[in-house]
């Protein structure tokens, strides 16, 4: 995918709406979010790896990652974004690599997480990739995942401050946008916003507020996560229960979409 679609990625984060961002794990669900009218498409580390049969959490190979990239960016037109947990490995230059490896089969953007690790080894781990991509003559939209609220990394009252400190340090080494799942309280988003001039990436969660709310809040991008694969697969699981008890098959149809309307979407364009 040319660089076009990088400057078309970074402009849906300065647009006036909300850039609602659903997380695929595979070449089918691209083409199908897609058609549904997403603007740009998102990876979900975790539904790639329990998709390939590898638990999340940096275990999936980079092989199985780039070639599940290379099947997405081949089915869609829109950006994609590429869930890289932490860059799979916790040397910088390893990971400039892999990103490179990444956006070589046409992904425009990347999540890179601090995880639980010393905020110095993601700042090193942005500003390489920003150097490796820029030696290619690639662009790329790093969004910095800081896990502060999800993990609970310091005390609630101190989480604000902690990840505007951490949002500073990885803006300097090169960072694009911020990530911070787990923030669902409105005055923590608020401020979160109003802290960091890096536009504010949230987390779909039961407690999160409307996306009329969040446009209001200076919220700029709304993304999935793992959940509509979680969805799909507890669906499937509860089928599948159902059918290998007593063989119940009317079920199976209720929700169903038609073969040949699968089948025509999956048709390479």
């Amino acid at each position: 995918m040319p660089d076009t679609a990088a400057s078309t990625f970074r402009a849906l984060h300065q647009g006036p709406e909300l850039l609602l961002l659903p997380n695929v794990w595979d070449a089918g669900s691209a083409r199908i979010f897609e058609s549904l009218g997403a603007r740009a498409i998102a990876t979900t580390s975790a539904g790639i790896a329990w998709a390939l049969g590898f638990p999340d959490g940096n275990a999936l190979p980079m092989d199985r990652l780039v070639a599940t990239v290379q099947a997405i960016t081949g089915v869609i037109r829109v950006p994609l974004t590429v869930d890289a947990e932490g860059g799979y490995s916790d040397d910088p230059a390893t990971v400039g690599e892999n990103v490179v490896r990444l956006l070589s089969e046409g992904a425009v953007g990347i999540n890179l997480e601090d995880g639980s690790g010393p905020p110095e080894l993601l700042a090193a781990k942005i500003e390489r990739v920003k150097q490796a991509s820029a030696q290619r003559g690639l662009d790329v939209f790093v969004n910095a995942r800081t896990d502060v609220f999800l993990r609970g990394l310091v005390p609630p009252e101190r989480r604000v401050e902690e990840t505007l400190a951490r949002a500073a340090r990885y803006q300097q080494a090169g960072a694009d946008g911020l990530f911070v799942p787990g923030a669902t309280n409105a005055a923590d988003l608020q401020a979160l916003t109003r802290g960091t001039p890096l536009p504010v990436n949230a987390m779909a969660r039961p407690d999160l507020p409307s996306v009329p709310e969040l446009q209001r809040l200076g919220v700029r991008r709304l993304s999935t996560g793992s959940a509509i694969a979680q969805a799909l697969w507890g669906r499937a699981g509860a089928l599948a229960t159902a059918f290998l008890r007593e063989g119940h098959s009317a079920a199976l149809f209720e929700e169903a979409s038609s073969y040949p309307s699968l089948n025509g979407l999956m048709t390479r364009r």
